[in-house]
């Protein structure tokens, strides 16, 4: 099983992976990857999500908690997808109305400046 994560970065040079320890639900687990501060993050959020989903079950199987924590973790990235794609949907229409505005304007200008040209 490859435990590789990989940071989002701006810097295309490629890093060298580092091993981390980190704890979740009470489990030690290593991992490699670019950033560990990122890695740790990640960690913390599972942990986090797990303890949160023990805390209002009534299951101590910490298979079930993974799986119940991770349809929660999921569910919060597919709610943010959908507001994502609703926003983007929203600025390209944004992008449509404002170059027609801009191109109205644009033409409105060209007339105005003809008229002092002309008068």
């Amino acid at each position: 099983m490859d435990n590789t994560l990989t940071a989002p970065q701006a810097d295309t040079q490629p890093q060298e992976s580092q091993s981390i320890a980190v704890e979740i639900y009470d489990q030690v687990y290593h991992l490699r990857g670019t950033d560990p501060a990122y890695i740790q993050q990640l960690a913390q959020i599972v942990d986090a999500k797990m303890s949160a989903v023990s805390a209002h079950g009534n299951t101590v199987d910490s298979l079930r908690v993974a799986v119940l924590a991770a349809l929660n973790i999921a569910d919060e990235l597919q709610s943010l997808r959908d507001r994502y794609e609703s926003l983007a949907g929203s600025l390209s229409i944004s992008q449509v109305t404002m170059r027609s505005r801009a191109g109205s304007l644009a033409g409105l200008l060209d007339e105005v400046l003809e008229d002092r040209k002309v008068g």
